[in-house]
């Protein structure tokens, strides 16, 4: 008989997981709708007729959030940066050159990537805390012969948001370059319009604004950037899973590439048409107005922003934490006593509350607004949290 070594002692989930779920208040995931829950409890054939036909709604309800004609979005199995490669490594081949605006942690990851498909990543990073320039993106475009620009519209690691997106994309296309999107914090809380704005890949997470389960991503690629980029491509991609033309049999030829996640992209289905249902311009301004009314009850609370309001994300709100005060300790009697989860920071002594999809909702807004000043206060902070509470309520109501 052979031996075998023996099985692990196991604790189960349901005495891992809390007795109440936390209210998930932080850079991502998001609380999902139940409707997306329930969808991503359903397994089905992944090349049947039935998935045939939610694949197509996929697509159509993509092309509306990222306001495109093209004939090429596509799913991905993975997380956002999985994407993000994606998108890298079929628009981007050895030797490229590449102009990377970085703000923070995920714009230099885009930078990484066109580093390990050996390309030529150029490196311009935005002033501390600041959007990019327009006018240091066109100098760098003079000075140097780009193939391809990246960069985010909005930096979740310190929440800068690049407000001339639209001006710098249209800008690249001018000195002929393709132009890459990371829009994982972004989509769908605000606009991107992506033919409009000659954009030529965005990409997306499921577990950000969509409202869906993290590791099933979204992204497309412009009609133009496809036929002088993916479709002759002779050389192989470095990655098989993100082949876009292998992808392609799958989401638009109903042929196999790899077992598709078949839940998670019923579950980004329903979270699709929910965005359609109450539609982009009705999503934009209930995410900006919940987004300054958070952000009005934290200052007048007596706390700061971490971002100017010109260059401030919207979607990730970073709050600067007095010096006094442990970061790790407010984020702990949060989530201990209020049952609310926020996030911390790559390295900054800030903390990020969330306003994306679900959590942008009033009554999201108010639990986690006294979750945070009262575990401010248990912290050291001194702080009028009535006050707080008061005026975002008052910028809800529309008087603000």
């Amino acid at each position: 008989m052979i031996e075998l070594l023996p099985p692990p002692s196991i604790v189960p989930l349901e005495h891992i997981l809390p007795d109440e779920p936390l209210l998930m208040m932080g850079a991502g995931p998001v609380p999902i709708p139940q409707k997306v829950a329930a969808a991503n409890s359903i397994v089905i054939n992944h090349l049947g007729e039935t998935m045939n036909r939610v694949i197509e709604q996929v697509k159509d309800m993509g092309r509306y959030v990222f306001q495109t004609e093209s004939s090429h979005v596509m799913g991905v199995s993975g997380p956002g940066s999985a994407a993000m490669e994606m998108a890298v490594a079929n628009l981007v081949t050895p030797g490229s050159r590449v102009l990377c605006i970085t703000n923070g942690y995920f714009s230099l990851r885009m930078a990484e990537m066109v580093r390990r498909v050996r390309a030529e990543p150029t490196i311009l990073e935005a002033s501390h805390n600041e959007g990019a320039d327009v006018a240091l993106v066109e100098r760098a475009l003079q000075q140097g012969q780009f193939d391809v620009v990246t960069l985010v519209q909005g930096e979740t690691s310190n929440t800068v948001c690049n407000k001339n997106l639209n001006q710098i994309a249209k800008l690249a296309k001018r000195y002929g370059c393709l132009v890459i999107v990371d829009a994982v914090c972004t989509l769908s809380t605000m606009p991107l319009a992506m033919d409009n704005w000659q954009v030529d890949a965005i990409i997306t997470g499921g577990q950000k604004g969509l409202s869906s389960i993290p590791g099933v991503s979204l992204l497309a690629f412009s009609e133009e950037a496809w036929a002088k980029k993916i479709a002759p491509r002779k050389e192989l991609p470095f990655h098989w899973c993100l082949d876009a033309q292998l992808a392609d049999k799958f989401w638009n030829q109903k042929s196999y590439h790899y077992t598709a996640p078949v839940s998670g992209i019923l579950a980004l289905h329903e979270a699709l048409r929910l965005v359609c249902e109450e539609t982009l311009p009705q999503r934009f301004e209930r995410h900006l107005r919940c987004s300054e009314a958070l952000q009005a009850g934290i200052e007048t609370m007596g706390l700061q922003l971490l971002i100017d309001k010109p260059h401030r994300l919207n979607s990730v709100v970073g709050i600067v934490v007095p010096d006094h005060v442990s970061a790790d300790i407010v984020r702990a009697h949060m989530s201990k006593v209020h049952k609310v989860e926020i996030s911390g920071a790559f390295g900054l002594n800030i903390l990020r509350i969330g306003q994306m999809g679900e959590q942008s909702r009033a009554y999201n807004l108010f639990r986690t607004l006294h979750a945070l000043g009262s575990s401010m206060r248990a912290a050291g902070a001194e702080l009028d949290l009535p006050a707080g509470m008061a005026e975002m309520e008052r910028v809800l109501s529309g008087e603000g």
